[in-house]
């Protein structure tokens, strides 16, 4: 147990020695990306993210605020559809640039060469770039359907860090260990886009929408596989830099929990309340202290 957590200790020690040379001394950005769209500059980006954010909490809500919801069924199946292709298409592409065969699911450096696998990441990495952008309409049809309530604040810290995220992928890490956590996003948004395309075809097709839930559960299991991927990292070296790794970490955490809040709220009894409403006895306690509510709040309006 001591050497283990020695090993944490050095390792950690060892990403944050990483980090501030990271910091002191950025790394040069990837020349083979060099005059790509929209990479010269990260201001681009920024101002998308902030435009997108003035859109769906300040401008679309004062456009709205008199208006009937838009009635988007159309727009919403071609949308949903296209992101599912899209999704498919840069799975299938994760696998061919190294994922399949040739990565190391332990530790895996960048490939800075022009070999064509390697340059298949990188053109890749630019094109889930984009996906992120394309997923603002998530939020703006909720704004044409009034549908106020589906803007979390999960929902916007998702839609406003992952552009600024992964335009920094493509800057300078275009390929190698960290792209493991796109594989396995365009997993789940294939699993996403297609919920929300049948949803959008219309009330027949409710009853086929009964996995609502575990939809949720497996975002989150996502998160998880990328905590644990990316916390190898820490213990091997491979030249991928430890403090992006240390950064995914913290990334899937925050978002784990954030999901798992979300899950609490929309459906209401937790995991392990489940568990122990299964409990001997624990029915009739819970009646009992709701009895006792009823009648404290009965008193309360008398007086």
């Amino acid at each position: 147990m001591a050497a283990a957590r020695g090993g944490v200790v050095v390792a950690l020690r060892s990403a944050v020695d990483y980090g501030i040379r990271f910091l002191t001394d950025p790394p040069r950005a990837d020349p083979r990306v060099e005059g790509w769209p929209l990479m010269d500059s990260p201001w681009t980006t920024v101002g998308a993210v902030a435009a997108y954010l003035y859109v769906v909490l300040v401008l679309g809500p004062r456009l709205m605020v008199n208006q009937k919801p838009f009635n988007l069924r159309t727009a919403l199946i071609a949308y949903n559809a296209a992101q599912v292709l899209f999704s498919i298409f840069m799975f299938w592409e994760h696998l061919m640039s190294g994922w399949l065969l040739d990565y190391s699911f332990r530790c895996q450096p960048v490939d800075y060469s022009m070999r064509p696998q390697a340059m298949r990441m990188v053109n890749l990495c630019w094109w889930y770039y984009i996906s992120k952008l394309t997923e603002f309409a998530d939020t703006l049809f909720f704004v044409l359907r009034k549908k106020d309530s589906q803007i979390t604040p999960l929902h916007l810290y998702h839609h406003s860090l992952t552009p600024i995220e992964t335009w920094i992928c493509v800057k300078y890490l275009a390929g190698g260990h960290g792209t493991f956590s796109n594989l396995i996003n365009n997993v789940v948004h294939i699993i996403m886009y297609s919920y929300y395309l049948m949803a959008a075809l219309g009330p027949e097709y409710s009853k086929y929408l009964w996995w609502k839930k575990y939809l949720t559960t497996i975002q989150m299991a996502q998160f998880v596989l990328v905590f644990y991927h990316s916390a190898q990292v820490l213990f091997i070296n491979c030249g991928y830099p430890r403090i992006v790794a240390a950064f995914l970490l913290l990334h899937s955490s925050i978002f784990f929990v954030l999901f798992l809040d979300f899950y609490r709220g929309a459906y209401g009894v937790s995991w392990l309340n489940k568990k122990f409403l299964q409990l001997p006895g624990f029915k009739k306690d819970v009646k009992e202290m709701d009895k006792a509510v009823i009648e404290k709040k009965g008193h309360s309006k008398k007086q």
